[in-house]
Formats: C-alpha cells, structure tokens, sequence
C-alpha cells in the first residue's frame, strides 16, 4: 500500500460491525456472534441483474416444479441447485401476488421480462429480494397546472412546501414538522417515511399540482469531532434522498409529474430574493425556489442587488465587518477549553475565511474595473475576472449572500425582513455613509441596530 493511503475508508462489509471487534474487549459468544455477523455482511450477498432474453433472468431463475416455486441458482458449468422458495401472503394488495400471475402468464405465452434477484445471507438463513420494473400509469397532473416544491430541512427538522401557479406566483405554503422520525426504530421509521410521502401526494391531488424536488446525489452528514455532535446524529439517523424516492414513487403510481430539478444556491437564492418579498422564512422560500425551477424559471438578481454588488464602499465596509468577526472568533478559539466546542469554533471560521477570500477577490475585479483605462480593462467581462473569480450568476448570489450577511443580517440568521428595503428601494447608500469603516481596521462606529432601515 503506498504512503499517506489510509486504509480505514476501505472496509468490506459492516464498518459498525468490524469497529466493534476491533475492540479488545470482547470476547466469547458475543465476539463469536459479531465475526458471523461481520462475514455474512462481506460475503453473503449475491445479486443478478435481470434479462427478458434469458426468461427474466440468466442466474438466479424462479421456477416452479411440482407445483412449488424454486429458485435456481447458477453455480457455473450449467450445474444449477433450487432452493424452495417460502413467501407468506398477508395483505390482498401484497405485491408477490402480482409477481407470480405475471411469471404464470410468461411461461404460458413465452413473453418473458426481466427481473433482478438479490441473495442476502442472515442469521444463517438466505433471503431473495426480487425487483421487477413497475408499469406506471400515465401522467394526469402536468406542472403545466402548477406544481408544489419541495424542500427538506434539519434545523428546524420539517419539510416546507410551497405551491405555485402555472404563472410562477406563489399560492399558498406549509411545512410539515419531521421530528417523529428521529426517536423511533428503522422499520417504523421506513413506514412513518411512506406515510410522509402519501401526506405529500393527496395535497398534490387537491391542488391539482405537479411536484418539484432537488436531484442531489448525497448529503453531508458531518464527522466526528466537528462540534455539531445534535446536528450529525440527526442527520445520520435519516436518510435525505430516501425520503424524496419515496414521494417521487407515491406520486408516481398516482399519475403525478415529478420533476427534479438542481438544488444549486436554491435556499441561497430563496433567503436574499423572497424571503423578503414574501415575509416568509428561508426554508419556504427556497421551496418556492425549487418550485419555479420545476416550472422553468430562472431567477434573476434585483436591480438594486445589481448594484449593491458594484458598490466598492459597502464592500470595503462588508469585508471589515468579516474580519472583525474574524477576529472575535480566533479569541473565542483561544480562550475556549472545550476541545468540541473549540472544534465548532474552527470549522465556522474556516467557512468565514472562505467567504471573505471570495469577497475580496470580487471587490478587486470591481476595482480593477472601475480605476484602469479601456486598453487596461479585463476583456470578456462574462467569463473570468481578477485572480480567476467566476462571475456566473450563482457565484454573484454567493458574494452578496456573504456581504449581506455580515453587515444587515448578522443579529438575526433567520429574519430576512430587513433586505426588502434594498430590493424594493435600493436604500443602503444611507447606511453605507453612516457606517463607514476603516479599511484594515475593522469599523470605526459601533452600530446599535443594524436590522433597522
């Protein structure tokens, strides 16, 4: 293994379960228990994809033989074992029924289709999961009626709707808290999960309304050491993506457009653009976010945010409000004991540099701009300016985010009231002039209230 690899982010089955015998502790039956354990999850899965050529599947067939169902398993040179396969049937809707009438009717009519078989190994016992593609009615609810948005968020833990016409105006909003879905066990969460996402599919039908929701891939769950130990348990106890499959199935087998959309600056967009506007908390509005781009549109900056953005004295007055801040937290970290809380401490102001590195590069593209000749000005305005600073649209909404925050939003993270006065009437210039500050020095007025216009 070369140098600097670190073996611990490759691990062959159960990571919780080799963690527990590494310890030295165990020992006996329990330790005995945890090496089956451990070794079922390595080694005891076997998966086969599906073939409509090969009579639904080439290794892992069901086949019924003196009128019982088996399952043959394709152990290489065309030598086959069959297991009995045993499935009780509780429910009249249970979907194994649909399964066996639909293999019934291919063995007598030769139209085969595929379907995939997995072989999981537990407590001694092999279990098959079998997965075959759902025929989905078609669509009656287009987004050309409207379509609600999505959003899932953690703190506070709930998922925000927002409804929104076919014109792209927003109708009505509501959240719905998820917080029963931290304290209870894996199964009774994955059933809460479908109850969710029935909730979400009968108000679609009321409203009559697509659905539109973020395609992410994953979601960061933090790691240890962080300081956010409430925050990382939460996340680790519930799955993002699994929770929006669920809505987009429901939704789905009704006959309801789903749209995914990219999740991109859409809370960003949503806090600095209608949060405001709307008076509405920065979760709805980036599921109001979410919704206009499942209807196809794209977001605009404000004027007034247009030239905020070109403005060097708010900018010289936002980067001295950072590093002011900056400056608190390095104290903080000093005098902090707390080795979680100094982590914390850390990562925030990590974020925060960041920012202001961003921050600083656009205020010298602004500058460079603005103090040099047209032979000396940067050519290709659109594409890249000083020290190669990006200047697409969603890295503009990322540099007036972090302005703003740290000069009109930094008592209140949450309450983007005071923003609608700049979107509305561009009325910074007044506080601008009030509380100017000392470029490298940090502010030279102490203000009182900075929320208040």
């Amino acid at each position: 293994m070369k140098d600097k690899q670190n073996p611990k982010k490759t691990i062959f089955g159960s990571r919780k379960v080799f963690e527990k015998l590494s310890k030295n502790h165990l020992n006996g039956s329990r330790k005995e228990e945890l090496k089956t354990k451990w070794r079922e999850s390595r080694q005891g899965n076997l998966y086969s994809r599906g073939d409509k050529s090969k009579q639904g599947n080439l290794n892992l067939r069901i086949e019924r033989i003196n009128n019982a169902l088996y399952l043959r398993i394709n152990t290489g040179n065309k030598q086959y074992i069959h297991a009995k396969i045993v499935r009780s049937v509780k429910r009249e809707k249970d979907k194994w029924i649909e399964l066996i009438y639909m293999l019934s009717q291919a063995h007598l009519t030769g139209e085969y289709f595929p379907y995939s078989v997995r072989l999981k190994l537990k407590n001694g016992k092999v279990y098959a999961f079998v997965s075959i593609e759902e025929k989905l009615p078609p669509i009656t609810i287009r987004r050309e009626s409207g379509i609600i948005g999505i959003d899932i968020n953690a703190y506070p833990f709930h998922l925000a709707l927002a409804i929104a016409g076919k014109d792209g105006n927003l109708d009505r909003y509501k959240s719905i808290s998820l917080n029963e879905l931290l304290d209870v066990g894996s199964e009774k969460r994955e059933y809460l999960e479908w109850h969710i996402a029935h909730r979400i599919v009968e108000i679609a039908i009321k409203e009559n309304k697509a659905i539109s929701m973020e395609d992410l891939e994953k979601l960061p769950k933090g790691k240890r050491g962080d300081g956010l130990p409430k925050l990382r348990n939460r996340l680790q106890k519930w799955v993002y993506k699994r929770l929006l499959n669920k809505i987009e199935i429901t939704a789905r087998r009704i006959g309801i457009e789903v749209k995914k959309v990219n999740p991109a600056y859409t809370t960003l967009i949503g806090k600095l653009k209608y949060a405001p506007q709307y008076n509405i908390d920065k979760d709805i509005a980036g599921a109001y976010v979410i919704a206009r781009r499942g209807l196809g549109f794209k977001e605009k900056l404000p004027e007034n945010y247009k030239e905020l953005l070109n403005d060097t004295e708010f900018l010289v007055y936002s980067i001295a409000r950072i590093e002011d801040n900056i400056t608190n937290i390095k104290q903080k970290i000093k005098d902090e004991k707390n080795q979680y809380r100094k982590n914390k401490l850390k990562s925030n102001l990590a974020k925060i540099k960041k920012d202001l590195t961003t921050l600083q590069i656009h205020l010298l593209y602004i500058q460079s701009g603005k103090s040099k000749s047209s032979p000396q000005q940067p050519v290709n305005l659109g594409k890249e300016g000083v020290s190669g600073l990006p200047l697409g649209k969603q890295k503009r909404w990322q540099v007036l985010s972090t302005a703003l925050t740290f000069c009109c939003l930094e008592k209140s993270f949450r309450d983007f009231s005071p923003l609608k006065r700049i979107i509305v009437s561009g009325d910074w210039a007044a506080m601008v002039s009030r509380l100017a500050p000392l470029p490298g020095n940090g502010t030279a007025v102490e203000v009182q209230d900075f929320t208040a216009f």
